[in-house]
């Protein structure tokens, strides 16, 4: 083939000859970047924001495993042992459970997308950046959207939920579990069935939740739930965990339109994934190396147990705010019953930039911690203990770098 080439360079010339030499028509004008050439470098840091958590060192390890297909019968194995570890974690029996190859936003729109027709009446809890994200999306799909606005720091009663039933006779009610903008943890007992009554399918998000604080899907009558990889569960952004009921199943199996997204139709991806008890067909490439972190991370909190890691996420949290109060700062969410034990959020400091303490502690400590998102900009600080970072130790590094960062920042004290 190489003397083949090579006499039809010479006989076609100099200028066809370069062609052949080397497969192209152009010149290259962008020269490889230098910053590429150069060792990768990433700082050691402790995240202790509201998420992405450190990696386990499992996880860790586990993504430096080699590639297999993502159609192997290997892969379809270890697909199978994350659905259960889902099943284990959402606390449920349902067959439509499976990973979406994307964040916790990528598990909302695959919910919304599939449950949700143009014209359908959606009740959404707002209380925070996620139920406004929700609120967003359900809009551009055409729904008819009801927001019940609740200012940071509220939850919702079971009256708040039926006065919005009653009105708007929604097909689909959103909660969120753990706020994780504003460090409120949604009640759930008896909000299930008080949607069922009113012929509607109840959504929650467990991103910040999940792992941290007791759920479980099928006794609370959840009929959608969805969480992410990088939170409790401490492996990769870009993984996330969705499943639903049989009432939930026959919505989508029901619909009058497609899904407006394919790559998130749960149709295709029941298949894939193996819930469907049909051959596995070819939808999408999925995130190999990702999935074999979440499969160890589901793994780990198998290997703990449910009640031992929300105890942990407990206690650890419990001694944070005891910390916190001594420092004289205060605690956003003034009723204990509902804080989230996952992510605290503090009342912004008086006199301070809250960004000035942010950057103080990541400067010199390398610790994250941040502010605000959404509706909470400029009021709190939020601290996550998530996973294996929900240690006491942990606690008492943040402290000491918050003690330092309120002696040095500037303080404004008009």
């Amino acid at each position: 083939m190489f003397r083949a080439l090579a006499r039809a360079s010479a006989a076609l010339g100099p200028q066809a000859a370069g062609w052949v030499r080397t497969m192209a028509s152009h010149q290259l004008l962008v020269a490889p970047p230098k910053a590429l050439l150069k060792p990768l470098s990433i700082p050691n840091r402790l995240l202790l924001g509201p998420g992405p958590s450190n990696l386990a060192p499992r996880v860790l390890a586990a993504g430096g495993l080699q590639m297999i297909g993502h159609m192997h019968k290997e892969m379809f194995q270890i697909m199978d042992e994350i659905k259960q570890g889902i099943q284990y974690v959402f606390q449920t029996e349902n067959a439509l459970t499976l990973a979406i190859s994307g964040s916790g936003h990528c598990a909302l729109e695959a919910a919304l997308f599939n449950i949700l027709e143009p014209g359908d009446s959606f009740l959404v809890g707002v209380n925070g950046v996620w139920g406004q994200r929700a609120a967003d999306i359900g809009e551009r799909i055409g729904a008819r959207v009801h927001p019940m606005i609740k200012d940071p720091g509220g939850h919702y009663t079971l009256q708040d939920v039926e006065e919005g039933l009653a009105q708007h006779k929604p097909v689909l009610l959103f909660l969120t579990q753990g706020e994780s903008s504003s460090g409120v943890l949604q009640p759930l007992d008896g909000y299930g069935a008080l949607c069922h009554r009113y012929k509607c399918l109840l959504l929650v998000d467990s991103v910040a939740s999940l792992g941290g604080t007791p759920i479980y899907m099928d006794q609370q009558g959840i009929d959608v739930l969805y969480s992410g990889s990088q939170k409790v569960l401490n492996s990769p952004p870009g993984t996330s965990l969705i499943s639903f009921s049989d009432k939930a199943k026959n919505k989508i199996y029901s619909r009058k339109t497609k899904p407006v997204s394919f790559y998130l139709d749960m149709k295709w991806l029941a298949n894939i994934w193996g819930c469907d008890d049909q051959p596995r067909i070819y939808h999408h490439t999925t995130p190999v190396i990702s999935l074999y972190s979440l499969r160890e991370s589901l793994a780990l909190i198998a290997e703990q147990g449910l009640e031992n890691s929300w105890r942990q996420h407990r206690e650890a949290t419990a001694y944070l705010h005891e910390r916190l109060r001594g420092l004289g700062l205060q605690l956003f969410v003034k009723d204990p019953a509902i804080r989230l034990p996952t992510v605290t959020t503090v009342t912004a400091p008086a006199g301070y930039n809250w960004r000035d303490i942010v950057n103080y502690v990541m400067d010199h400590f390398d610790i994250e911690i941040t502010g605000g998102l959404g509706p909470s900009v400029g009021k709190v600080l939020r601290i996550g203990l998530l996973g294996c970072n929900a240690t006491q130790e942990n606690v008492d590094r943040v402290i000491h770098a918050l003690q330092e960062a309120l002696q040095h920042c500037p303080r404004n004290k008009l």
